[in-house]
C-alpha cells in the first residue's frame, strides 16, 4: 500500500465497502458521541466520515489532535445504513472504521474556524490566508479560477490563437496608471518598469508578422484597490488580431465570452448576440458605461422640457428622468428609501411623482409642473396609470452618476431586475480625449494608442472633444470586463494624436521609439482588447469582492500581511541598487 493514501478523501462509494484503505488529510471536524469518535477528514477532493472506537489506538490518538492536524489514517470502509446516509456528501453512504492514525504535520490552535464561516475580518484572513484557502468556498474559487484559464487557453487556441509571452522588465508607459518601478544595478540612476499591460509589445509581434496573439498576461499598476479591482498585480486575457476592424474582434471574444458563461455560469443564462451601445447613449439612457442590463429600466433625458422652466430647481440643469412601470402597490417608504440612497450616492434628494388613475400627477413636486410639463412627460416617457418617475438634475456627469445608480436600486426593489442571467454588452465610439476638470488640459480619454475615428483628417479639423476612436468595452452585468481598441498603426497620425494631448514631437519620439521605428517598417493595421481574468472569475463565482478569487491577493492598502510585503531593504542592498531612501516627514 502507498505511504500515504490508497484513496483520496472524495472517492470512496458504496461499491468499495469492505475495503482496506489509507487516507491522508487534514482533521476538519471532530464529534464525540458517548466515546465514540466521528472524525470529517478532508483533502483536496472531498471530505469523508470516520470512525474511531473507544480503546482503539485511533481514538486515543485522534481524540488529543487539534483541528486541522494533519494525519495518515488506515481502516476498513463500511456502509453508514440506510438511516445515517448523508445526502449532501458523495461519500455519504460510507464512513472509515478508523484502526490506525499516524500525525504527519501538527497544528496549532487554529485563529479562525474553518468549517464555518465565523465572520474573521478580512485582514486576519488575508494573514493566515493558507488557512483561508482551505475553506470550502474559497478552495472552490481557487480551482474555478483554475478550470476557467484553462477553458481559455483551448478556446483561444480553438479559434485560431497563439500564446506567446511578453516581457515583465521593460519602459515605463502612460497607462493612465502609475508604474511599479524597478532599480536597474548596472545601470545606476535608471529604472525598469512593471507592465501595466503588454500593450507595446503586442502590437510589435502584430509587426513582425505573427497574426492571432493572446496570452494570460500577469500586469501590474499602482492604484488603489476596489471591489472589482486588486491592488497591485492582475491578470488578463491579452489579445492582439492582423488585417481587423472592430467587428473582427468582436466576434471571436463574443463567441468565447458566450461559450465560457455558459460552461462555468451554473446554468445562469448568457444573453446573446451582444448589443452595441454608444458610449454618450449609455451615459444618457443608464447613467454609465458599464450599464448593468438586468436593470429593466432606462433614463431619459428632458432637459429641454425644463430649459426656460419657473421651477428653479430643474431650470438651467441637466434633468434625466427614471420611468418606473407598476408600482401602484408601492408605500411611500419605497420612495423615500430610494431617496435616501440617492443621498448616499451623492444627490441632495430626490424628487419624483406618480401617475393617478386619471392621469394626473401626484408627489412632492407635482404642484410645481406645468400642464404642458405633464403632457410632454406624458408622451415621452410613456406615462401609464402605476408608472412613477424619478428625475435628477445637476450637471451631466454629477446627474449620469446618482441617476444611474438610482436606476439599477429602482429596477431591484421594484421587480424590473432579472436574476440568474448574464447580461453582456460592447460600449462603443469612446471619445478619443477628455478634458481634465482642474487644469482645463485636453488629455486622452481612453487608450493613447487607439486610431481615431476619422484618421488624420479629423484630428487637423474636429474640435478634440467631439473626435470619436475606436475604441470598445466589453461589459457584463455592470462589470467592464475590458478595454480595447483598433490601433493607432501609422506614425504621423500617432504623433498627432499625441501633440493634441500635450506631447511634443520629441518625446513622442523619445517614449515609444521601438514601436515608432517599428511603425516605419510597414505595420498592419491591428486591434485587440483584454479581458480581466479575475473580474470573469469573480463574475462566475458571484463573488462581490476579487479579492475572494485570488489566491494570495494584497490587501486593499497593497500589504501582503501573510509574507510581510512590501519590505524595507537593507543598506547594503540600497547601496548595490544606487539608491538613498528618502522618507516622509512625519507631522
Amino acid at each position: 500500500m502507498h505511504r500515504y493514501r490508497s484513496h483520496n478523501c472524495g472517492e470512496l462509494r458504496a461499491a468499495d465497502v469492505d475495503t482496506d484503505v489509507r487516507l491522508s488529510g487534514w482533521l476538519h471536524n471532530r464529534r464525540d458521541l458517548g466515546g465514540i469518535l466521528f472524525i470529517d477528514l478532508r483533502d483536496h477532493y472531498g471530505l469523508v466520515q470516520l470512525v474511531a472506537r473507544p480503546g482503539t489506538q485511533a481514538a486515543e490518538a485522534l481524540d488529543k489532535l487539534t483541528k486541522e492536524t494533519v494525519v495518515r489514517v488506515d481502516g476498513k470502509v463500511v456502509s453508514r445504513g440506510a438511516d445515517n446516509v448523508n445526502p449532501e456528501l458523495p461519500t455519504g453512504e460510507i464512513e472509515i472504521e478508523a484502526t490506525e492514525v499516524e500525525v504527519l504535520g501538527a497544528a496549532q490552535q487554529i485563529p479562525f474556524t474553518i468549517n464555518a464561516d465565523d465572520g474573521v475580518n478580512e485582514e486576519r484572513r488575508l494573514e493566515y490566508r493558507f488557512l483561508d484557502l482551505r475553506r470550502e468556498r474559497m478552495h472552490r474559487n481557487i480551482m474555478l479560477r483554475s478550470a476557467v484559464i484553462a477553458s481559455i487557453r483551448h478556446k483561444m487556441t480553438t479559434l485560431g490563437f497563439n500564446e506567446m509571452a511578453t516581457p515583465i522588465l521593460s519602459a515605463t508607459s502612460p497607462e493612465g496608471a502609475r508604474d511599479f518601478v524597478v532599480p536597474s544595478r548596472l545601470h545606476p540612476g535608471k529604472f525598469y518598469a512593471l507592465p501595466q499591460a503588454p500593450q507595446q509589445f503586442k502590437q510589435l509581434l502584430m509587426i513582425s508578422g505573427f497574426d492571432r496573439y493572446f496570452q494570460i498576461a500577469p500586469c501590474f499598476r499602482d492604484e488603489d484597490a476596489r471591489a472589482d479591482r486588486s491592488p497591485g498585480e492582475f491578470y488578463q486575457l491579452d489579445i492582439e488580431m492582423s488585417f481587423v476592424e472592430q467587428e473582427d474582434v468582436f466576434q471571436p471574444v463574443e463567441k468565447l465570452m458566450t461559450e465560457l458563461f455558459e460552461e462555468f455560469g451554473d446554468g445562469r443564462h448568457v444573453t446573446s448576440p451582444f448589443p452595441r451601445i454608444p458610449f454618450r447613449e449609455a451615459m444618457l439612457k443608464y447613467g454609465s458605461d458599464k450599464p448593468d442590463l438586468r436593470a429593466q429600466l432606462e433614463l431619459v433625458d428632458i432637459t429641454d422640457v425644463f430649459a426656460d422652466s419657473a421651477f428653479k430647481a430643474f431650470a438651467g440643469k441637466h434633468v434625466r428622468a427614471l420611468p418606473v412601470p407598476a408600482v401602484q402597490d408601492q408605500p411611500r417608504k419605497f420612495f423615500d428609501q430610494l431617496g435616501e440612497y440617492a443621498i448616499q450616492h451623492g444627490a441632495k434628494g430626490l424628487a419624483w411623482v406618480r401617475v393617478g388613475a386619471d392621469g394626473a400627477l401626484t408627489g412632492p413636486i407635482a404642484k410645481f409642473l406645468t400642464e404642458e410639463n405633464v403632457k410632454v412627460l406624458t408622451e415621452r416617457l410613456g406615462l401609464e396609470e402605476g408608472h412613477a418617475v424619478f428625475f435628477g438634475a445637476g450637471d451631466f456627469d454629477e446627474v449620469s452618476k446618482i441617476m444611474g445608480a438610482v436606476r439599477v436600486e429602482a429596477a431591484k426593489r421594484a421587480g424590473h431586475f432579472e436574476e440568474n442571467v448574464f447580461r453582456f454588452c460592447w460600449i462603443v465610439d469612446f471619445p478619443m480625449y477628455e478634458r481634465d476638470e482642474e487644469t482645463g488640459k485636453i488629455d486622452f480619454s481612453h487608450n493613447p494608442f487607439s486610431m481615431p475615428q476619422g484618421g488624420m483628417k479629423d484630428l487637423e479639423e474636429k474640435d478634440p472633444l467631439d473626435i470619436l476612436g475606436w475604441q470598445y468595452d466589453i461589459v457584463c452585468n455592470g462589470v467592464e470586463l475590458s478595454s480595447g481598441a483598433i490601433r493607432n498603426h501609422e506614425p504621423d497620425i500617432m504623433i498627432k494624436a499625441f501633440e493634441i494631448a500635450g506631447y511634443d514631437r520629441e518625446t513622442v519620439e523619445e517614449k515609444f521609439a521601438g514601436m515608432l521605428r517599428a511603425f516605419r517598417f510597414g505595420a498592419p493595421p491591428h486591434g485587440g482588447i483584454a479581458p480581466g481574468v479575475d473580474r470573469i472569475v469573480m463574475l462566475l463565482a458571484d463573488e462581490p469582492n476579487i479579492r475572494e478569487t485570488i489566491a494570495f491577493p494584497l490587501n486593499g492598502n497593497a500589504q501582503d500581511l501573510m509574507m510581510g510585503a512590501p519590505t524595507e531593504l537593507e543598506e547594503v542592498r540600497l547601496k548595490e541598487l544606487h539608491l538613498n531612501v528618502r522618507k516622509p516627514q512625519v507631522k
